[in-house]
């Protein structure tokens, strides 16, 4: 990887020889001074991460404060890895994947991956970080069957070829396939990243290798677990971030064990993080995330009980939020949504029921349901007009981005929508009477949510309106969300509603794994996803023409090494998606209300909210957002 001038010139202005000196953040200064930590230069990395803030016209800020966030469950501690988004690579503002707690990598023909970590490198308890973290995952968690009994995460497999793996020396490992595997270092960028590496010294205890057997046996019957599997697993959960002790590499620490209604994040001492002052990140001492009823979000951010919120705030909160800015002393601004489409509706194509099966595998039926929804009056009436009208497809700031795409199937034809229903043959009562299906019952769909919110219930009541001019009748049905997913895999569920690709920005060296039956979690193919997940395991094989068309086109662009050839098979697949309709979208670009206090620095003005790739707030790097004004505590213990 080739670093930028500016950048290199940093790292050896910052480089620990003696003639500079390092910033302590304050809040640590008395645990130094008391011996409890170590001095800030035995601290950090040997060449840490200088953050390149000035070259992004951004302010290098100032230590201290408590940011306070607002979150409807214990189980949102989670979204601190999200935001705190510390990766071996991640994202940066071009969505160009670069080295983040890697110093550096190297990729040879796609396949043969050499990880280099920074030396000095430590755990937020103080314990060195090295090659033995993964080699403790790939020996001891991802190959040992009691902790990994569906085998090695899929991401770490190319045709069902595991990668060969190497430690070079303490701070160096390789990963090698026989063929490319494009989609390795994405998982490793992701929202919800592949962790391919474990604070081995922490888990030890828990594994039934390393552990005293007498030891271990009580410490499972203590914590009321089946085994010591069981209990190792409960330990190991960086992604979910919910046991306190297992150290981490994110910038804040997560120091409440829940449940409870509020969770404290004290900053990592050992972050590997610094800006061009030579102060360590983050900035900021504290995050504290309060719980509260999601529904009750909106108007806690109104009264200013929050410094940072943009979850669980939709667009229709925007009049409000704009009225009490004065009153609770923040800025309402507006980020533009990067998925595919706000809201799209996924026709199960592997739903159990035969006969809507075999419906929503034909594609007039899709293509009829998309041309009987009002885009445009949907538009007007919840988004003012200012959305963009169109199918779930990739967005405008897209290289890809083609209005054939956007548009296809798309314009609102009713008379059109009703030629193709009857040419299908499905039967109408009486010119303008209900529809029935093949077997006599009425053409009734009943859409499944996870009740994201009245923004979605409105949308689905207009689509029920233009539908039933179709003579087909739509009912909503709400459930929690890991039922509402469980419902979907199982093949229960005729349709259901989510947000579209939630990758809307692709270029061509994108993975475009999101228009192929690769995941599970594709709502409209998911027993066929978790048959390719699972390596033939479960699920189902693939028996659409027009879906294994997808999936060989995958596998072409997973083999294409000319980005001129993996760009001309992302428009192939693209192509498919705008003529077979198997998600039908709405409308994109929705404005996302992101809530700042008016004293919090570096946030951006105006950006892409997105989930993956992005972490929402995480490629904005929080750990560099500051408080001017002496930064002040934002909130009493």
């Amino acid at each position: 990887m080739i670093r930028p001038l500016s950048l290199l010139l940093a790292l050896l202005l910052l480089a620990p020889t003696g003639a500079r000196a390092w910033l302590e953040p304050p809040a640590l200064q008395n645990e130094v001074a008391a011996g409890k930590l170590p001095p800030i230069d035995e601290r950090l990395p040997q060449v840490p991460l200088v953050a390149p803030l000035r070259e992004q016209g951004l302010e290098p800020g100032e230590h201290g404060g408590d940011l306070r966030i607002l979150m409807s469950g214990a189980k949102d501690v989670r979204m601190m890895v999200v935001y705190g988004y510390a990766r071996l690579v991640g994202y940066d503002r071009e969505y160009r994947i670069v080295p983040d707690i890697l110093e550096r990598f190297e990729v040879e023909e796609g396949r043969v991956f050499t990880f280099h970590l920074r030396p000095g490198h430590r755990w937020s308890d103080g314990e060195p970080f090295t090659a033995e973290d993964f080699r403790y995952f790939w020996e001891d968690v991802a190959n040992n069957p009691d902790l990994s009994p569906s085998g090695i995460p899929v991401e770490l497999t190319v045709e069902g070829e595991a990668p060969q793996f190497e430690v070079i020396d303490t701070v160096t490992v390789r990963y090698s396939w026989s063929k490319p595997n494009p989609s390795f270092l994405p998982a490793l960028a992701g929202a919800s990243p592949l962790y391919i590496y474990r604070p081995a010294h922490y888990l030890k205890q828990f594994h039934a290798r390393y552990a005293e057997e007498a030891e271990l046996k009580k410490m499972v019957e203590e914590a009321g677990q089946r085994n010591w599997a069981s209990l190792h697993g409960r330990k190991d959960n960086q992604y979910k971030n919910d046991n306190p002790k297992l150290p981490t590499l994110d910038p804040w620490m997560n120091t409440t064990k829940g449940p409870a209604e509020r969770f404290t994040f004290l900053r990592n001492p050992y972050y590997h993080r610094v800006d061009e002052n030579g102060r360590q990140l983050p900035y900021l001492d504290r995050v504290l995330m309060t719980v509260a009823d999601g529904k009750i979000i909106p108007a806690k951010v109104g009264a200013g009980e929050a410094d940072l919120q943009a979850r669980y705030l939709r667009f229709d909160h925007y009049t409000f939020l704009k009225a009490g800015e004065r009153r609770g002393k923040y800025d309402v601004r507006l980020w533009r949504s990067g998925t595919g489409s706000q809201l799209a509706l996924y026709p199960n194509l592997n739903a159990n029921d035969p006969v809507w099966r075999a419906l929503f595998r034909d594609a007039r039926f899709r293509r009829a349901l998309s041309l009987g929804i009002d885009r445009h009056e949907i538009n007007q009436v919840i988004f003012y007009g200012l959305a963009q009208e169109g199918q779930n497809t990739v967005l405008p700031r897209s290289p890809l981005y083609r209005d054939d795409y956007r548009r296809s199937w798309a314009e609102y034809d009713v008379d059109r929508a009703n030629r193709l229903l009857d040419e299908i043959g499905l039967q109408r009562d009486g010119e303008d009477g209900p529809r029935r299906l093949p077997d006599g019952r009425l053409m009734e769909v009943i859409v499944e949510s996870a009740g994201e919110g009245t923004e979605e219930s409105d949308i689905l009541r207009l689509i029920a309106d233009s539908w039933a001019k179709l003579g087909i009748s739509l009912f909503t049905k709400v459930e929690q969300r890991e039922v509402f997913r469980n419902r979907i895999f199982a093949g229960e569920t005729l349709m259901s509603v989510w947000t579209g690709l939630e990758n809307g920005v692709p270029n061509p060296l994108s993975l475009p794994g999101e228009l192929a039956p690769t995941s599970q979690q594709h709502l409209q193919w998911p027993k066929w996803g978790q048959h390719f997940e699972t390596q033939n395991k479960a699920g189902e094989p693939i028996d659409l023409p027009e879906a294994q068309q997808l999936m060989a086109l995958y596998m072409d662009w997973r083999h294409a090494v000319e980005p001129a050839e993996k760009e001309r098979l992302w428009h192939a697949m693209l192509q498919i998606h705008a003529d077979q309709v198997f998600s039908i979208g709405t409308v994109a670009e929705v404005s996302q209300p992101v809530v700042v206090s008016e004293r919090l620095r570096n946030v951006p003005k105006e950006a892409l909210y997105t989930w993956e790739p992005g972490a929402h707030l995480g490629m904005y790097r929080p750990d560099c957002f500051w408080f001017a004004e002496g930064a002040e505590t934002a909130a009493a213990d």
